[in-house]
């Protein structure tokens, strides 16, 4: 529940008022320290990569994996010891290996997170702050994840890739991925470098990982898996169907981690976490449907957890007022330099790159307790989903860092 503040009326009787929620509070992603975008640079400063550093502490290893399942959040596999044993049994310090919490950047969504997982950088460096955003350039929205309406992905996203320094550093360097994912302009911006290897089935991405680790005396291998992801999506995290996918992807991480080759690290991640949202009024606020938040708003970004509102011009105070007014008790709500200074984009004080700053929305809002604002007519496919993410909350900010070592 939302916290109160208490006073009194007129005629002397107690009377409650919603305790506006203060940007600054929000669990801010671990930038510096602990988030996605320290692992590769950490993993490829110990590989011999110049130009980067270790900014998480990590053992040096000759060839490294590592493998990111697509909305499989640290609380989620906490919770869930039955259905996930081996990558369950990584949690802590154990005889199969270690594993700690990590964060994702802000917005916790598959498109920021896999541009600060490639590049090394925070969201308001590589530009990708969200799965939906402004183009400043067309006043469009742009679909990060789907790359929609076509923009240049290198004018959009111009830092080189981790894996692209790997591989000019002379690291062996690849992907291993479904095929569909080959061409993709995020793969491009996020995650190109080396070579790309294409197996369908989860088991042939794992068998093929291990095979490329091996094949060099040092070596960085990427794999991917995204079908976690979907099922929670469309079934919820709370589902048998999302059960059933988590214990098909701890039986390919076990797979994987006992094929390692000598002098070797597997490290598991994920992109984000996820929450099931009710289907009803009070969780699931309808933008389209509401005259007050859609008042002097152009563009609604973002996603239903994690929203950027872009104002008409002059509007965005008032806009900032009314969302504040109406969701401020139940989301963390912020102008565009406050959410900037408060280091939900990168670490406090640091700024956006220019090209990034009105990408991020005049108010940008995440939501803290069981809340999405959805958009029924405007967005009905994400509006019909169970299981949703990118806001600050443990449950879907938090990620694993498991590690194997052969």
């Amino acid at each position: 529940m939302a916290g109160f503040t208490e006073g009194r009326t007129t005629s002397g009787q107690a009377w409650h008022e919603p305790a506006l929620l203060d940007p600054r509070s929000a669990p801010l992603p671990r930038y510096g320290t602990g988030s996605l975008a320290e692992l590769l640079p950490s993993v490829a400063a110990h590989l011999g990569v110049p130009g980067l550093t270790a900014g998480m502490e990590l053992a040096p290893a000759d060839r490294v994996c590592v493998f990111l399942i697509d909305g499989l959040g640290w609380e989620l596999l906490r919770a869930h010891p039955a259905e996930a044993p081996f990558l369950h049994s990584l949690l802590g310090t154990s005889m199969n290996g270690t594993g700690r919490p990590m964060t994702a950047g802000f917005p916790s969504t598959t498109a920021t997170s896999l541009a600060s997982v490639g590049t090394g950088l925070p969201p308001g460096a590589h530009g990708l702050p969200g799965y939906t955003v402004a183009d400043p350039a067309t006043g469009r929205l742009m679909n990060q994840l789907r790359w929609r309406p076509w923009t240049d992905p290198h004018v959009w996203q111009p830092y080189p890739t981790v894996f692209q320094l790997a591989d000019a550093a002379g690291v062996p360097t690849c992907q291993v991925s479904s095929p569909d994912f080959q061409h993709t302009p995020l793969t491009k911006i996020a995650l190109s470098g080396g070579t790309f290897h294409g197996r369908l089935s989860g088991e042939d991405r794992m068998d093929f990982a291990a095979a490329r680790l091996a094949a060099s005396d040092r070596a960085l291998v990427y794999t991917y898996y995204s079908d976690v992801d979907g099922k929670g999506h469309r079934f919820g995290v709370d589902s048998d169907e999302w059960r059933s996918e988590l214990m098909r992807v701890d039986r390919l991480a076990q797979r994987l981690a006992e094929q390692l080759p000598p002098r070797s690290a597997l490290y598991v991640t994920a992109d984000h976490g996820m929450i099931d949202i009710p289907f009803d009024p009070e969780s699931r606020i309808d933008f389209d449907e509401d005259w007050e938040l859609r008042a002097g708003v152009a563009l609604l970004g973002g996603e239903a957890r994690a929203r950027h509102v872009y104002a008409v011009p002059g509007a965005a105070a008032d806009v900032l007022a009314v969302w504040r007014e109406v969701l401020g008790d139940r989301m963390w709500v912020a102008g565009r330099d406050e959410a900037i200074e408060a280091g939900w984009f990168g670490r406090p004080g640091d700024g956006v790159d220019d090209r990034v700053y009105e990408r991020i929305g005049d108010v940008v809002a995440a939501a803290r307790d069981d809340v999405a604002i959805v958009a029924t007519e405007t967005e009905p496919n994400e509006s019909q989903m169970v299981g949703l993410h990118g806001s600050m909350t443990p449950v879907e900010q938090l990620v694993p860092l498991l590690e194997v070592r052969s």
